[in-house]
């Protein structure tokens, strides 16, 4: 199964604009990984406050559903091994698609 990663580095601080700069720069990279060979997506967002959870969820949940049944999911923050820790785990769990999840150190 190909695995593949978009790793976003800067999004803005207001939530309407993350998502808006989002959409607008990261959004076709994640479809064309999609259409592409990946079975599987995890897309690496930076850290931010909650307020910034209802975007996240609805791109993870929305592109889950459109390209079902690769796999998509979002996460959020933590440390380098937080997100190493994370994409192994879902490596290893093929039912969790669809989610969001904020990272913690």
């Amino acid at each position: 199964m190909a695995q593949a990663e978009l790793k976003v580095d800067n999004l803005p601080a207001e939530p309407l604009d993350a998502a808006t700069a989002f959409h607008a720069d990261h959004l076709h990279s994640a479809i064309a990984a999609l259409e592409g060979g990946a079975d599987q997506l995890t897309i690496i967002l930076p850290p931010s406050p909650t307020d910034h959870d209802d975007w996240r969820r609805a791109v993870a949940r929305d592109l889950a559903r459109k390209y079902a049944p690769k796999r998509v999911n979002v996460l959020g923050g933590g440390s380098e091994e937080a997100v190493r820790s994370m994409l192994a785990y879902l490596r290893g769990a093929p039912s969790i698609t669809g989610q969001y999840l904020p990272l913690h150190d």
